[in-house]
């Protein structure tokens, strides 16, 4: 079994209107289909394949992840806050698992 993590840095709060950088980062092995194990034989396609981020319901980013990308994909986007609410960051694989990860931002 992969051993699958989402990490997510969200500044605790921002003021009304504040652009802030959120940063994500998945480990995960990102395996294309297209190399070979120590036998020859094609190692199955495995990769985190889509990618989006929400703010109180609304959808901020949504990535569509090709297996060009490396292993443990990266994202650094950044977005406008007007009120406090919550992030959800979610990751879907090819094997159809879902990885969820939420962090919280307050309006000072």
């Amino acid at each position: 079994m992969k051993d699958v993590k989402p990490r997510v840095k969200v500044p605790k709060s921002a003021a009304v209107g504040e652009v802030v950088t959120l940063k994500t980062l998945i480990s995960h092995p990102m395996e294309s289909g297209q190399r070979k194990d120590g036998e020859g034989k094609l190692i199955p396609r495995e990769i985190i394949n889509r990618f989006t981020c929400d703010f109180n319901g609304a959808n901020v980013i949504d990535i569509a992840i090709d297996p060009a990308v490396s292993t443990n994909p990266y994202f650094e986007f950044d977005v406008k806050v007007d009120a406090a609410g919550e992030f959800v960051f979610t990751w879907y694989d090819d094997d159809g698992s879902v990885y969820e990860d939420k962090k919280a931002i307050e309006v000072a």
